[in-house]
């Protein structure tokens, strides 16, 4: 910066001031001039004349400050500071920092204008609104009634429900105009519908503005993305939105493509982890501001806000990918269920098996049954086979390989004509125990749970923890129990070596692939990893080791094998044969075989009805360090009165560790659930406002996915 004045003479004592100067004193006028109001604390700032106190829900996920807080609201923020938006305030100041009649210091953080009020109910001195974040009105009141409810019904708080709800924000994607709403397109033909006796009837009345609730059994094949893209656009015919939650970005990927081929660019959104931040913001921006009906999604979709939402729909609810990782847990389908009923709108629940929680809601008269004819279903499904341990004991030549003599000559006759499937148990199935001869998972005399033998140690439960000495196979009879799994990498190897001249791929954890060509091939994958086969779908499907799914330690292993099954075998050509190699009279397998997933859900539904499991009851997990934490915790909870608690028990270690700790498993009737969340919610809000050190922390997760 130069030394000089304008007259170009070097300045000095007495004379002209430097440019410097100048600066300074211009910054000190300035500071004169403007109100005393230091920003984010805006001290001695009038407040606004209408409304001046803003009820803000603070983005701190701690359960026991799940209220609200009162601020003022400064006059210059007024205008911007309206319910819905996103704005930071000071927290945790003490009342003793009282300055001009505001409450000054603490920490910033974020939060939501919930609502304007004239006057607050708390009588000491208010801090004031910070900063309104942006103006975009992100909650609205449909969104948060719904990110309430959410959270009583899984013992959460709100803050924690709408992290998950609501996606970080973008300034740039916010400062674009979102497009302008498409006029509602025609209804569209029933096409794939037609296969489906009350299928059309279903979409004209989506057409129609009506709200049906319909449990969908799709049949194999491809053509279940086109049916689900028909009912979404029958929704948009009249008026509505619709909203659809798939389990991951490639399935996603398939419906947005059906939509797009059915109704054309800018009608739908797609909102995948896929899309990266600002895109994903952007279109979430779209929908919220009404400029698009139509919503494609994985979970986090699921609170997608939508304007005059007419169908919800979730597809393969059995996905464990539907399960929220982050508290308080929440689950694709109980949410969109809520929905349903608050927003008055369409629900289908669809896949091409049936979980149990399915059948309940059509046992219980709340949605109605889609699905095809018997006939129908032969002509669409592939013929299924099974080997059972009997034969592969005797076929001595396949034994150590885990292949029969029949599933070689299926992957040599489906090599013949296309790419051959090879579905294998994923790493990480840790099976307790089975009956060595018939394969009958071992449970325990009086809970039912799962018996494990940690450390080859004598036998308990997993669940209720009682030692099971004398246990012997009520099915067959056998005292001897068994437990081991064969890996992914090593069938891909032996199949490599039986087949040299044809190309192995994998799909798995690691590398998942979406699709292969039609071309012979083989295909090893994991479950859920399959890839889609190009053309007419695979020629032949190998599904090993069943009987390891079947033995997992958890009260839906038969359910999700027959799910995991029927997904890849929907992956073959009508005229394609699969092969399972799992004991033919295991009633999962009878149901694969028969290609009948609806019985199969009704049968273990009044299996559980019997003997008080989920969903027919409600559960919950309370996990802690030690047993003495758990039963302390419980005894203090004021559960309800029918609440019966099973366990403390040690929790699984991770590949051979140490157990983490204990869990206890509580559950409750019907109508009770409620309050059973009230409870553990009420006292883990007593023990946080406590204050309790981190090593005796307590985890509760309501309808924990897996029991054991």
């Amino acid at each position: 910066m130069s030394s000089t004045d304008d007259a170009g003479e070097p300045s000095g004592p007495g004379g002209p001031p430097e440019q410097l100067a100048l600066m300074r004193e211009m910054v000190a006028e300035a500071k004169a001039k403007a109100p005393k109001a230091k920003p984010r604390t805006w001290r001695g700032a009038s407040v606004a004349e209408e409304l001046p106190v803003a009820r803000v829900l603070v983005n701190k996920g701690v359960l026991h400050l799940d209220r609200l807080f009162d601020y003022a609201v400064p006059a210059e923020l007024s205008a911007d500071a309206q319910p819905g938006v996103r704005v930071r305030v000071r927290f945790g100041a003490g009342s003793h920092r009282v300055h001009g009649g505001r409450r000054e210091g603490g920490g910033l953080i974020d939060g939501f204008v919930i609502e304007r009020r004239a006057e607050s109910d708390y009588n000491g001195a208010l801090a004031a609104l910070a900063q309104v974040v942006s103006p975009e009105v992100v909650l609205g009141p449909r969104m948060l009634a719904l990110a309430r409810a959410v959270a009583d019904r899984y013992a959460g708080s709100l803050a924690d429900v709408l992290q998950l709800a609501l996606p970080a924000r973008s300034a740039r994607a916010e400062a674009k105009p979102s497009p302008e709403p498409l006029p509602p397109p025609a209804a569209p033909e029933p096409a794939g519908w037609e296969r489906y006796g009350a299928g059309p009837g279903f979409l004209r009345a989506l057409a129609g503005g009506g709200t049906p609730r319909a449990v969908w059994t799709a049949l194999p094949g491809p053509g279940w993305a086109d049916e689900l893209a028909r009912a979404m656009a029958a929704t948009l015919a009249s008026g509505r939105g619709a909203l659809a939650v798939v389990p991951d970005g490639r399935t996603a990927a398939r419906v947005d493509a059906a939509l797009t081929a059915l109704l054309g660019e800018g009608r739908h959104a797609l909102l995948t982890a896929d899309s990266g931040p600002e895109k994903r913001y952007r279109q979430w921006l779209a929908v919220s501001r009404g400029s698009v009906r139509a919503v494609v999604g994985t979970r986090a979709a699921m609170f997608a806000p939508v304007r005059d939402l007419g169908l919800v729909a979730v597809w393969d609810d059995g996905d464990s990918s539907h399960s929220d990782v982050h508290a308080p847990f929440p689950h694709v389908r109980e949410v969109l269920e809520l929905r349903a009923v608050t927003d008055g709108c369409a629900f289908l629940v669809g896949s091409t098996s049936c979980t149990v929680e399915a059948a309940q809601l059509v046992e219980s008269g709340w949605a109605r049954p889609l699905a095809a004819d018997r006939e129908t279903v032969r002509t669409y499904a592939p013929r299924i086979r099974t080997v059972g341990d009997e034969l592969l004991a005797r076929d001595g030549a396949a034994r150590a390989a885990r292949l029969p003599s029949l599933a070689w000559e299926t992957v040599r006759e489906g090599l013949k004509t296309g790419p051959v499937l090879v579905q294998v148990p994923r790493r990480g199935y840790v099976p307790r125990l089975a009956c060595e001869r018939c394969r009958t998972p071992a449970r325990c005399t009086v809970c039912a749970g799962p018996l494990e033998a940690p450390d080859q140690r004598d036998l308990h439960c997993g669940w209720c923890g009682r030692a099971e000495p004398a246990w012997h196979c009520e099915e067959c009879g056998s005292f001897r129990l068994r437990a081991q799994v064969v890996g992914a990498r090593r069938t891909a190897e032996e199949l490599g070596r039986a087949f040299p001249a044809v190309p192995v791929r994998t799909s798995g954890r690691d590398h998942i692939l979406d699709e292969v060509p039609d071309r012979p091939a083989l295909v090893v994958s994991t479950p859920g990893a399959e890839p889609v086969a190009a053309g007419a779908g695979y020629a032949a499907a190998l599904l090993l080791d069943g009987w390891a799914m079947l033995s997992r330690p958890d009260l839906r292993a038969s359910e999700d094998a027959l799910r995991r099954w029927i997904a890849a075998a929907s992956l073959v050509r009508g005229d394609g044969q699969v092969v399972v190699v799992a004991e033919p009279t295991l009633r999962p397998v009878q149901a694969l075989v028969r290609w009948d997933p609806v019985g199969h859900a009704v049968r273990e539904l009044a299996e559980r009805a019997q003997l008080g499991f989920p969903p027919v009851s409600r559960m919950a997990a309370v996990a802690a360090g030690s047993a003495e934490l758990v039963e302390a915790f419980l005894a203090g909870a004021g559960l309800p009165p029918d609440a019966e608690v099973l366990g403390p028990v040690p929790l699984p270690g991770l590949r051979g560790e140490p157990s983490a700790g204990e869990r206890a498993l509580v559950r409750v009737p019907p109508g009770s659930g409620a309050a059973l969340a009230a409870a553990l919610k009420a006292a883990q809000v007593a023990r946080l406002a406590r204050g309790v050190p981190a090593a005796e922390a307590v985890r509760i997760r309501i309808d924990p996915l897996d029991i054991g």
